[in-house]
């Protein structure tokens, strides 16, 4: 059975929930709390705190550590993407397994080869999203690397050091929203993953990712919890 209408609808509107959500979130995030701008915020109070630290091996541990982060999921999308392609060449056994689940609906191979090819786009480009995070955090460490030390005679003074501070911390903010939209792109590749099984459940899968990410990003506990300033 070739694509039919519901098909197109459905990859229609998993590209509006993906696009306009993009959209939707960073236009709150200029006027409303979230996840993203809290962080930024703590990140600046971080490299205002460095700059004052004669020792700081814990910072560059830090950093360390949020690159292998991104580092593994760039590397699980390689994966991912390695078993795409073997499941686009030997796609008879993965149409038989699907051709099982309950309400599955019966499709073509062109369809089947259509879906999968869907599913590889989304993990290259979280991918390319991943690896240029993880480039971002290198640069971040080169400017970690070239911050000035408590010592040091600034001509600016805390003038200077103050712009430092939000200099790196906007590049680490950039690193971290580039990982974010990776992670966005498993979220949504999920969904995708439904349309081997109904265009209808793939429609409700992306409407539900919306959900869960916009609960999360704006309206979460932890979220609440950065923005208290009650001790505990």
């Amino acid at each position: 059975m070739q694509a039919n209408i519901t098909d197109w609808l459905a990859v229609g509107w998993f590209l509006f929930a993906w696009g306009g959500y993009a959209l939707t979130a960073n236009y709150l995030a200029k006027g409303n709390p979230c996840l993203a701008s809290v962080l930024h915020l703590y990140r600046e109070d971080w490299v205002r705190r460095l700059l004052k630290r004669e020792q700081r091996i814990a910072d560059t541990s830090i950093i360390a550590n949020l690159e292998r982060n991104v580092s593994f999921f760039a590397s699980t999308s390689i994966l991912v993407l390695a078993g795409l392609l073997t499941l686009m060449s030997a796609p008879a056994g993965g149409m038989l397994v699907i051709s099982e689940l309950p309400f599955a609906e019966i499709t073509s191979r062109q369809l089947w080869e259509v879906k999968v090819l869907f599913l590889i786009v989304i993990f290259v480009y979280a991918f390319f999203t991943f690896t240029w995070s993880l480039r971002l955090y290198n640069f971040a460490s080169v400017l970690l690397g070239s911050a000035p030390l408590v010592d040091d005679e600034l001509k600016g003074g805390e003038a200077e050091m103050e712009a430092f501070a939000i200099k790196l911390a906007r590049v680490l903010s950039m690193a971290a929203a580039h990982f974010n939209y990776g992670l966005r792109a498993y979220y949504f590749a999920i969904a995708a993953l439904a349309w081997v099984i109904s265009a209808w459940l793939f429609m409700a899968a992306s409407a539900l990712v919306v959900g869960i990410l916009y609960n999360r990003e704006f309206h979460s506990r932890v979220l609440k919890e950065m923005m208290s300033s009650e001790p505990v």
